[in-house]
């Protein structure tokens, strides 16, 4: 479970109560929350975004640091299902001043997608963990981290589009944010959104079913089937209707299908259509994907012709 680090109110101001410079809040260790230290940082800088409290004392600095070559699973879209857990990776690299140190105890750093503006976003998906990172030189750093997403509990189906990423780095300079008096002029702060794009898509499910077996040379073959995919706002499948599915034939001693015809899906995402049967061979439906959905491809089913 997500632990990640908390915003409080502190005498009427916002401090960062998890973010108080012990090494499991490092880069690369502890469980986090993103949006929660942005927040906190934004409060203390008196800006809108997020919204939040002004803080204590001071404006963060701007940090001598910024994103470049961010990518977010390997850039192919994220596939996720109703359930279980689906972690992908994200990589880039920060360019900083020769006095900023992103691996350094006291700076967290992170790289999270957000679904909408930046500003007030619909969505929101980070890593359980924060990015490692390792100094390449004086001035630049590559880092490596994730994405964890729980589909049951963290998407619904208006997530099925093009998500952003945005970074930020915060460097501590080893100021207690859970003192009374926080002095945020001394702690600097960097943000970039729109960093790179990542897709997301409901998983897709594809069956075949050809009958009777065996069959007749000649004799009329039904070929059923079924495309459902992940319903994200109540964690089922469902039948995905009216899209087009080709079905496709192999004879028995060939690794090569072909395509026969063209049939859609009906309102329930049902497939139904005949064929007459010729030789022994495997018949299987194949969906070619959606922006939303990606492409599935059934076993195929033999069918033995006497």
């Amino acid at each position: 479970m997500r632990i990640r680090a908390t915003v409080v109110a502190v005498a009427g101001a916002v401090a960062l109560s998890a973010f108080v410079v012990p090494a499991a809040q490092a880069a690369g260790s502890g469980a986090h929350h993103p949006l929660d230290t942005l927040k906190a940082l934004h409060a203390a800088s008196g800006r809108t975004t997020f919204t939040g409290a002004t803080a204590d004392s001071g404006t963060p600095y701007a940090l001598d640091a910024k994103f470049t070559g961010v990518s977010v699973n390997n850039g192919k879209p994220i596939v996720a299902g109703t359930s279980g857990r689906v972690s992908v990776p994200v990589t880039f690299k920060v360019t900083h001043g020769a006095g900023v140190d992103v691996t350094a105890g006291d700076t967290e750093l992170d790289v999270f997608i957000y679904r909408g503006s930046f500003d007030e976003p619909a969505n929101f998906l980070g890593g359980d963990d924060y990015p490692a990172c390792s100094n390449t030189s004086a001035t630049v750093a590559t880092c490596r981290g994730t994405i964890d997403i729980l589909p049951g509990e963290e998407l619904e189906n208006a997530d099925a589009t093009s998500w952003k990423a945005a970074g930020y780095i915060i460097d501590v300079n080893d100021v207690d944010l859970s003192a009374d008096d926080i002095d945020f002029s001394k702690v600097g702060f960097t943000e970039s959104a729109s960093l790179t794009t990542a897709k997301l898509q409901r998983l897709s499910k594809l069956t075949v079913n050809a009958a009777p077996e065996p069959v007749k040379k000649g004799k009329t073959l039904t070929v059923t089937g079924k495309l459902s995919r992940a319903n994200w706002d109540n964690g089922a499948y469902a039948g995905y209707s009216t899209q087009p599915v080709k079905l496709q034939f192999r004879k028995k001693n060939s690794s090569t299908y072909t395509t026969v015809k063209t049939v859609k899906t009906s309102s329930t995402g049902s497939l139904k259509t005949t064929v007459k049967a010729s030789v022994d061979g495997y018949y299987r439906y194949v969906f070619a994907g959606t922006s939303t959905t990606p492409a599935a491809t059934a076993a195929g089913d033999f069918v033995d012709v006497k």
